[in-house]
Formats: C-alpha cells, structure tokens, sequence
C-alpha cells in the first residue's frame, strides 16, 4: 500500500521560509518522478515542481522558478520543497504527488499560510 506523508507547513510571515517534508513507502521512491502541486481555495490544482527519480531534473512553474527549490533523498524516500521569500498569494494546501505512468498518488496535503 502506498503511503505519501507531507509535514512541514504552517504559518510563515511574508520574506519568510519554509521546507515542506513528503516521506513515501509502499514503492521503490528511486524509480519515479515527483512533483509538488499547490491548491489555493476556490482555485484549480496547479503544478509547483517537480523532479526526476534521481534528481537530475527539476522543473518549476514560473512563479516560483527563483524563490522554491525541491530536492530528494532516495535513501530516505523523502521529496522535499524548500520555499523562500514567501508571499501571500502563495497560500494555499500543497501536495506531494507520485507520478506512476499516467496515474499517480497523491499525498493528503500540508497547508502553507502567509501572514503577518
């Protein structure tokens, strides 16, 4: 059964950091790309990041291309999200997301909020 766990969110101050934190089990985590998508109320899921199953590709939405990294660890089965320099409007539930072929799972989700 697979299992995707996201941790790190919470309230940030505008200028402000976080790492988001997303552990899988139930797959071998090295053979397949990850994303991040962000869901903001009353808005469409959307794409953030994502990358290769050995991290040698990564690939952002334009508006966080310069301010989000993300970043794995096979050996822990861990994707993370570092984001910096926060703003509002980057609020919203982010999710951790295994792509499998044309289907995928999908974490439950971590909320993200900004403001002072």
């Amino acid at each position: 059964q697979v299992q995707i766990v996201e941790s790190g969110g919470g309230l940030v101050q505008p200028g402000g950091s976080l790492r988001l934190s997303c552990v899988v089990s139930g797959l071998i985590f090295n053979k397949y790309a990850m994303r991040w998508y962000r869901q903001a109320p009353g808005k469409e899921r959307e794409m953030v990041a994502e990358i290769t199953s050995v991290g040698d590709g990564k690939t952002y939405d334009g508006s966080v291309k310069g301010r989000f990294t993300i970043s794995r660890d096979n050996a822990k089965n861990s994707v993370f999200l570092q984001m910096t320099r926060l703003r509002p409007e980057v609020a919203a539930v982010y999710f951790c997301y295994a792509i499998i072929g044309v289907d995928g799972y999908w974490g439950r989700g971590n909320q993200v909020t900004v403001s002072s």
